[in-house]
């Protein structure tokens, strides 16, 4: 018989840090309160939360990586916005906070989500934000929780 694991979406007693960009605060703020909710919803204690601000999306990573290294979280949870404007900025700071992020969890073994918009418009931003194409904060906190309850049948 085949042994098939699957993380469920109980959050539990799961501990998971949010690391929040400043930067576009009007969208990320969105997108932290949808974590928190989608968290509560699922069972789970707000104080079991930890949330941390950094200045852009772009220190998302050093920050990440720091908390899990800690051992004190379960999963780390990156939120931030990046918007496309008319310099090379944008493909530098989406580009370096998704590798980051990725080597935060590969690193640490703790799962670290990548729940950064990157958009070429506002208002693509704004729908990602919980607009019209859901909320990309409480995407990250699903497959945050789904995740950990998966690496503890692991």
């Amino acid at each position: 018989m085949t042994t098939i694991l699957e993380g469920d979406l109980l959050a539990g007693d799961a501990k998971i840090a949010l690391v929040v960009a400043r930067f576009n605060n009007f969208l990320t703020g969105k997108l932290l309160s949808a974590a928190v909710d989608t968290y509560k919803r699922h069972g789970g204690d707000e104080a079991n939360l930890t949330v941390v601000h950094v200045p852009g999306s772009f220190e998302l990573p050093l920050t990440a990586m720091k908390l899990a290294q800690s051992g004190k979280y379960d999963a780390v949870i990156c939120l931030g916005c990046v918007i496309r404007g008319s310099t090379g900025h944008y493909d530098h700071v989406a580009g370096e906070a998704a590798k980051g992020i990725g080597q935060v969890g590969l690193q640490t073994g703790v799962p670290a989500l990548f729940g950064v918009i990157t958009a070429d418009t506002l208002e693509q931003a704004i729908d990602r934000a919980g607009a019209k194409q859901g909320n990309q904060g409480a995407n990250a906190m699903l497959s945050a929780i789904e995740m950990v309850n998966l690496h503890k049948q692991i």
